[in-house]
């Protein structure tokens, strides 16, 4: 039995504002999300982007080509819900973050990750007054607690459009201090991008690419300039 799938039914998606914010409508009919909730978008930017990838479709539906409808759905039905959890997981990230974690040799390596990561955590530091400190090797060392707490309250901050937008500039690069970065506007996003895969880089440069791994790097890479894009269209100020 083939799968089922949604096909076209509507002329034109058109973003329209409402009391409650922003939404999108099919043919005047409002889009709701896949739990059933209303589509309630924060800004103009987002629900533009939203109509235009309804637009784009072509007679069958294709939810992979709609990232900023995917988000916002996350945004709604996942991240609303459970807004707490997913800002502590997330801050989580503080106490074993990617850039904390040192190699002791080669030389160059060594070099190279102060040389690129230690100006994010001194960054960081004169942010948010908290200096995360770097370890050699792999086994964990908690940070400082009081750090932690000052990186913490932020993420909490966030609207849960930021934050479904934050989990994956955080999960993807492995880092709390480069979601920041990036959400913050310290760097462009392929630069930083570029700084969350340093390691995978050096092996490259030792061994050679492998193929498959530069593929699915590729993909993560998009979803990680997807990510900021969609944090960028939360913004209200």
């Amino acid at each position: 039995m083939s799968e089922w799938k949604q096909k076209r039914f509507w002329t034109a998606a058109t973003a329209e504002q409402n009391d409650a914010g922003w939404t999108v409508t099919l043919d005047g009919r409002a889009i709701k999300t896949p739990a059933k909730a209303p589509l309630v978008l924060p800004t103009q930017a987002m629900a533009d982007a939203v109509a235009a990838e309804w637009d784009a479709q072509d007679e069958v539906v294709n939810p992979l080509s709609m990232p900023f409808t995917r988000s916002a759905n996350a945004a709604i039905d996942k991240v609303a819900i459970q807004h707490t959890e997913v800002a502590d997981m997330l801050a989580a990230y503080g106490d074993a973050d990617l850039l904390c974690y040192r190699a002791d040799a080669p030389e160059e390596l060594v070099d190279r990750q102060a040389a690129t990561w230690d100006p994010y955590l001194d960054w960081a530091g004169a942010t948010f007054g908290a200096r995360l400190m770097p370890r050699t090797g792999l086994m964990h060392e908690s940070q400082d607690a009081d750090a932690l707490a000052a990186l913490s309250g932020p993420v909490h901050a966030m609207s849960n459009f930021e934050l479904a937008a934050f989990h994956d500039l955080v999960s993807l690069s492995g880092s709390l201090i480069l979601g920041f970065a990036a959400a913050q506007d310290l760097h462009p996003p392929l630069t930083i991008w570029a700084a969350s895969r340093l390691d995978e880089t050096w092996q490259e440069e030792q061994w050679g690419e492998d193929e498959e791994a530069q593929e699915v790097a590729k993909i993560k890479e998009g979803s990680f300039l997807h990510a900021k894009a969609f944090f960028d269209a939360a913004k209200t100020g």
